[in-house]
């Protein structure tokens, strides 16, 4: 199993932060261009909450593919952490951390996953999904930065 993790400091408030992060729209706007991603099944609209679904259409690494995520836990506005229940990976959780730091919010990702084919996807994890994955969530954080920033200037 591989670990990747994100940081990124946003001014602005921690439950417009928290709020953000699971909007579905925004997460539509926030995923990188050429995935064309959509969402197909489950919470299409508004805030995703406990226990709730989403079902993602994307194409990554040049492969059209599906995966769908629940939300597991949710302590608004410091934790909600979603994992995946159909998709490529063989396991594949998303923890979604929000702190107040001196005003700002530090919104920090942790994603564990494991990709399927035994010793191949071991091979593929390490050479390919890990920095992949680091590139996908840096871009995305980017985005909702900008976005919440905007929404509430300094």
């Amino acid at each position: 199993m591989i670990t990747v993790e994100a940081d990124i400091v946003i001014d602005a408030p921690i439950e417009l932060c928290f709020d953000l992060a699971r909007d579905m729209a925004i997460h539509k706007r926030t995923a990188w261009k050429h995935t064309k991603e959509e969402i197909v099944d489950g919470v299409k609209t508004g805030l995703i909450g406990l226990g709730e679904s989403v079902t993602f259409e994307a194409t990554h690494l040049g492969v059209r593919q599906r995966l769908t995520s629940k939300v597991v836990t949710l302590d608004r506005p410091y934790l909600f952490i979603d994992e995946m229940q159909e998709g490529a990976f063989r396991f594949l959780r998303h923890t979604h951390i929000f702190e107040e730091v001196q005003g700002k919010t530090r919104m920090s990702d942790i994603v564990e996953f494991a990709a399927p084919y035994g010793p191949i996807g071991w091979v593929v994890e390490r050479l390919v999904l890990r920095t992949y994955l680091a590139s996908f969530l840096k871009h995305r954080n980017q985005q909702l930065k900008q976005i919440a920033e905007k929404e509430h200037p300094s």
